[in-house]
């Protein structure tokens, strides 16, 4: 890895979250899970405060319409520090989509660490350690927790083109398939707690 080129954060918050509210009423990434200290913070924020706290500069990819919350939600990561960044019209949706939107965005840097924003508990050192291994040299490193593959997962610039290149809802696999990833064991159930329903706000907190 070229030693001057930064490591971004891309942070995904383009997804509608609709298995968290059907009705889409509610924008899942807006709402807040407890904190040990009892605050609350949307989940995006927090998403974005622990990858920032690691890397730095983090680009995030957010949805191009007006959906609800949408404007709040631009705010927000806007306000912690965020680049925003919007798929254009005729984008197909998806994982790999938005991911392929982030490095487009920020083509000339030396890696990537790639982060869910309804991911709000991974530790900022579990990121940090991803980013090390990318500073390393690693084409790929990822956390691993009880012996499951986590997120965030890092990449190299080696694999940019195969990540802008990206499309619908696969995600990096292709990519991963390609780059078998670095393995980082972490002490962090963070890496395995996305929230897809509200019961999920609780569910790591609790050791559920």
């Amino acid at each position: 890895m070229d030693a001057g080129a930064q490591v971004v954060g891309i942070l995904l918050a383009a997804g509608r979250g609709a298995r968290f509210d059907p009705s889409a009423r509610r924008l899942k990434l807006l709402e807040g899970p407890p904190q040990p200290d009892g605050s609350t913070t949307p989940m995006a924020v927090a998403a974005a405060r622990a990858l920032q706290a690691a890397v730095g500069h983090v680009v995030a990819v957010v949805r191009p319409d007006e959906g609800p919350g949408q404007a709040r939600l631009r705010t927000l990561l806007a306000a912690q520090g965020c680049e925003l960044v919007r798929c254009g019209p005729g984008v197909p949706e998806g994982t790999g989509s938005s991911i392929a939107c982030g490095v487009r965005a920020s083509a000339q840097a030396g890696g990537w660490i790639i982060a869910l924003a309804d991911m709000p508990y991974i530790r900022v050192d579990t990121i940090a350690a991803v980013h090390r291994a990318l500073l390393q040299g690693a084409a790929c490193a990822a956390p691993f927790h009880g012996g499951r593959r986590g997120h965030p997962v890092g990449f190299g610039a080696a694999c940019g083109a195969q990540l802008a290149a990206l499309a619908g809802d696969s995600g990096a696999r292709a990519v991963l398939e390609r780059h078998a990833p670095v393995r980082i064991d972490v002490d962090d159930p963070g890496v395995l707690a996305d929230i897809d329903v509200p019961p999920d706000l609780l569910s790591v907190l609790s050791g559920e």
